[in-house]
């Protein structure tokens, strides 16, 4: 599984270098002539920061006396996040959940793959003396075979150091149950798996603003507000929440219609929750952790169109205890919303960097290059309390960028 390709290198100079699913793979022509350098760190594919992450660890590499390689996968081409690459490789895709929603080119025609993805990484890893692995969006594949990696002198950062607990984290009933276990401020939430439940709920629950959201789910999938509070007596406009779609308001009613009659729902359940609805500011908190130890985080929030970045201890009050709880390990990001007492509650971790992690950089604190850093043994293990005195507090308001799509094939 050792075929290698040469490929021109970008203009840019960063370079990249593909595999596929049975062990192709290519580098960067500016490397490929140099002796192979001790150690390399590779991400996986993850949501939608690996771009931005990538570009931060190039950076951190012309600043670095230590030579190392940066490798980058995707399970599609991805001109747009392999220009940050030395080397790149393209995992197997082998299941129905691997279908990509938000891809809008064709990928290249790539072989079928023969062994599982973790699998992949794994032998490729070693190959190529890879010292850190950030496993992106399957962190529970690979977590089941965190002992494997180990044993070849890898570290695997998969949000947290066993499948167990990433279930939880993903499971937003029971990351609630393990809030409430160990005294962490969490948000209320209801179970349901249907509309009798969810009525059962609603006449229980239904003096106060709810909203509802999926056991599971990703970017605010299935998140929407009712208007249940028989106090205030708001109703939602049944249209306005059509043409306002960004607003997330449905009127309780309407929700209750959708819900009862939805032939996806009927052809494939989907575990929902029901929730109070918190008024207050919500935050954004990006983690380096390591076994559960909080080693560097940036907070932020948004007003408008604004991102105002900091650190925020009351924050944090709940941030670094529900890191603990969770043995949270790697760069992941926490979401807390404040209730109408202005206690910051807990709404959920997700076990992958967000996508606004490279927000952190205009703070003076590159949460990437200190993650990585440390991980690759460039730099001591990062202290709280330093990173904080580095953080200046700042306004960041993000830009579209686009990148051109050359077509390449893949022998």
């Amino acid at each position: 599984m050792d075929n290698q390709i040469n490929n021109n290198s970008n203009s840019n100079g960063t370079g990249t270098g593909t595999g596929t699913g049975t062990g192709t793979g290519t580098e960067n022509t500016s490397t490929s002539n140099r002796q192979i350098n001790p150690s390399a760190v590779w991400l996986a594919e993850g949501q939608s920061s690996q771009r931005d992450m990538l570009a931060s660890l190039q950076a951190l590499k012309v600043q670095s006396n230590t030579p190392f390689t940066i490798i980058a996968s995707h399970r599609h081409d991805r001109p747009e996040i392999f220009e940050f690459a030395d080397k790149i490789y393209y995992e197997p895709s082998n299941t129905a959940a691997d279908s990509d929603e938000y891809l809008d080119i064709e990928p290249p025609t790539l072989p079928t793959a023969t062994i599982p993805r973790w699998q992949f990484v794994l032998e490729q890893a070693k190959q190529d003396k890879v010292k850190v692995l950030l496993t992106g969006r399957n962190g529970i594949d690979y977590e089941a075979h965190r002992e494997v990696f180990s044993t070849a002198g890898i570290r695997l950062l998969t949000g947290a150091n066993s499948v167990g607990a990433l279930e939880s984290i993903d499971d937003k009933f029971a990351f609630m149950q393990q809030c409430h276990q160990h005294d962490i401020p969490v948000a209320d939430a209801w179970r349901f798996d249907n509309t009798s439940e969810l009525k059962a709920l609603l006449a229980k629950h239904g003096h106060q603003p709810l909203c509802v959201k999926p056991v599971t789910g990703i970017f605010a999938q299935g998140f929407w507000r009712l208007d249940s509070s028989k106090e205030t007596g708001e109703h939602y406009d049944s249209f306005e929440h059509l043409y306002f779609t960004e607003e997330k308001k449905i009127s309780t009613a309407q929700f209750i219609s959708a819900y009862t009659n939805s032939q996806m729902v009927h052809e494939r359940p989907i575990p929902m929750l029901l929730m109070p609805y918190l008024a207050g500011q919500e935050y954004s908190i990006d983690v380096v952790c390591e076994y559960g130890e909080v080693l560097s985080a940036v907070t932020r929030y948004k007003t408008g169109k604004i991102q105002h970045i900091g650190y925020e201890q009351s924050v944090m009050d709940v941030v670094i205890p529900l890191i603990k709880a969770f043995g949270c390990d790697g760069i992941v990001s926490v979401q807390t919303k404040a209730d109408d007492d202005g206690q910051h509650r807990a709404l959920e971790i997700n076990s992958r960097p967000s996508g606004g992690i490279d927000y952190t950089t205009h703070s003076g604190v590159d949460l990437t290059q200190v993650g990585f850093g440390y991980w690759l043994g460039l730099t001591d293990k990062p202290k709280l309390a330093d990173i904080i005195q580095q953080i200046i507090p700042c306004q960041v308001r993000s830009v579209m960028v686009s990148v051109k799509i050359e077509e390449q094939s893949i022998e």
